[in-house]
């Protein structure tokens, strides 16, 4: 969308310029939205444990987002080479195996991953944002925060916190500037979700949930995050937006 008045003229979606993070780049969603914003003009600096084979488009940082020295260590290297620091994508999950899905290890690490990473990631983040009195995080979080699936209870728990979470720091943080919101993805075709996909039975169960006839690709998250990271969404805090084919909107 372009603004146009007087001699000004610019694109309030862009991200031009803009120095952004994105957690979970190795692959997937992560790798889809790191790329997708690179392609339209950010610094994008991508963090994961390990990335495919290939050459990217963006920074790869390797990084633990659970060890919080390694996080503090990459995070000083990014703001030290770019400021300011313009967003915050905090995409990095991890799903587990369903069958020890109650226990209080795959409660405990799920959460670590999926919650207290980037909580604590945000937090640090908005800290340095405060000092410019501007910056957009986003967190990735999902449908199973809000309505429920099987046998994955720990999953459902981590992001209906991150997506409370989003909320809480939209409160606090408001008041410098830094917008937080958050983008509930539907069934994504990702290697998270390729045995469902493969699954002909499983896969027409999920599909008949959606208003549109496909499954999501990692790309359609990119529009996103562009909306949420740039002036578009100037005056949105706050929200989840849905990316989810209409799931969660469909009745009969």
């Amino acid at each position: 969308m372009v603004i146009t008045g007087n001699s000004d003229s610019r694109d309030i979606t862009s991200v031009r310029g803009r120095t952004i993070i994105v957690t979970g780049a190795g692959r997937g969603n992560g790798h889809a939205i790191a790329t997708g914003l690179s392609q339209y003009g950010a610094t994008v600096y991508g963090l994961d444990l390990a990335f495919a084979a290939g050459e990217s488009p963006f920074t790869l940082v390797h990084c633990d987002l659970t060890d919080e020295r390694a996080v503090t260590t990459a995070l000083g290297t990014i703001v030290a080479a770019n400021r300011p620091l313009d967003g915050l994508v905090n995409n990095a999950g991890i799903s587990l195996p369903p069958e020890n899905c109650y226990s209080r290890e795959t409660f405990e690490r799920t959460m670590a991953v999926n919650a207290l990473a980037p909580l604590r990631l945000s937090w640090m983040t908005a800290e340095i944002m405060k000092r410019q009195s501007s910056g957009a995080i986003v967190n990735i979080t999902s449908l199973g925060a809000v309505v429920g699936f099987p046998n994955n209870p720990a999953y459902q728990a981590s992001k209906a916190a991150l997506r409370q979470i989003t909320k809480a720091m939209a409160v606090d943080y408001g008041q410098y500037g830094i917008r937080v919101n958050s983008i509930s993805p539907g069934y994504m075709r990702t290697d998270m979700t390729k045995g469902t996909f493969n699954d002909p039975e499983a896969r027409a169960i999920r599909s008949q949930r959606m208003i549109l006839d496909r499954w999501g690709e990692p790309t359609d998250l990119v529009g996103a995050c562009l909306f949420l990271l740039s002036d578009a969404s100037a005056y949105v805090t706050g929200i989840d937006l849905p990316v989810d084919g209409g799931w969660l909107a469909k009745g009969l």
